[in-house]
């Protein structure tokens, strides 16, 4: 089995295979036994269980899952990473292999699996988590790895910095907890910017109209604009029902009454039952095309 806490046999490895690590991939292996233990561990699941893993990469934590009793079913887009996967585990009774973008993938994987494990690159992780969640592809608990600062973004609380459009997505459905920040060291190769651990536990339960999401994005899509003004932008998009600037402007009004808002609020300092109320009383006019 390959030594994955080795920088000098993970790379002694990859030019055996002739393989390379490619940076439009995000590719970072974790070589910290510690860290992919502790990681595992916050799945918090039974033998037998089932699991998503986002980014194999040569097996490390696919390894540690097939070993503590689980089904994994991997996603993996590079292809000499698919090679090495399939020679390590392919007569593995309870391992399946995704190849290609996990992003047109995973629609594909009929597994009812309630768990994701994920060590996710920059240009995936709001990407990939925002299509599952508003497809209503869900987990009990999910453990991703990813950057510091799309990590805080994913946990922060309205009036924060780093809250926006996509905070309030992952809490529409999860209770969101940062684990633990890891340094570039625990990486081969070490990538510039500190990670982190995150874990993702399911609410009991939840209900959002279907216009939630695009509203919640619309009225984060300016900063710098007030709630009124990106309802308005919002509204005059909504429904050919409105046929003038006068109605919108009406109809807005009466929204902002309704949720006790006056119009010069920030998407950034609205809590999520704000976001969800707006959303219900819009919902509730019936403002279809």
């Amino acid at each position: 089995m390959l030594n994955y806490n080795s920088t000098a046999e993970l790379r002694a490895f990859l030019d055996k295979e002739g393989l390379g690590m490619q940076k439009r991939f995000g590719q970072n292996f974790l070589i910290n036994p510690q860290i992919r233990q502790t990681l595992a561990d916050q799945l918090d699941i039974k033998n037998g269980s089932e699991v998503w893993e986002i980014g194999p990469g040569l097996g490390a934590m696919t390894a540690l899952l097939l070993e503590k009793g689980f089904t994994v079913n991997a996603f993996e887009i590079d292809k000499g990473f698919i090679r090495i996967l399939k020679q390590m585990f392919a007569s593995v009774d309870r391992f399946r292999l995704f190849e290609g973008d996990v992003l047109k993938t995973w629609n594909k994987c009929e597994s009812n699996a309630s768990f994701l494990l994920g060590n996710l690159p920059y240009n995936v992780a709001s990407v990939l988590l925002a299509d599952l969640i508003e497809n209503g592809k869900t987990f009990s608990r999910m453990v991703v790895t990813v950057q510091k600062e799309v990590a805080l973004r994913m946990a922060a609380s309205a009036g924060s910095p780093d809250y926006s459009s996509f905070s309030v997505l992952c809490a529409s459905v999860y209770k969101v907890k940062p684990l633990m920040i890891i340094r570039p060291s625990s990486f081969y190769p070490q990538p510039n910017v500190d990670s982190m651990g995150v874990l993702f536990e399911k609410k009991d339960s939840y209900e959002y109209p279907e216009i939630f999401y695009p509203l919640v994005r619309s009225l984060f899509a300016s900063r710098r604009k007030t709630v009124k003004n990106n309802l308005l932008t919002f509204l005059s998009g909504a429904s050919s029902k409105l046929k003038s600037e006068n109605d919108i402007s009406c109809l807005c009004k009466e929204i902002l009454y309704e949720n006790a808002l006056n119009g010069s609020e920030r998407a950034e300092n609205l809590e999520i039952e704000t976001f969800l109320s707006l959303a219900k009383t819009i919902d509730n006019m019936r403002l279809s095309k």
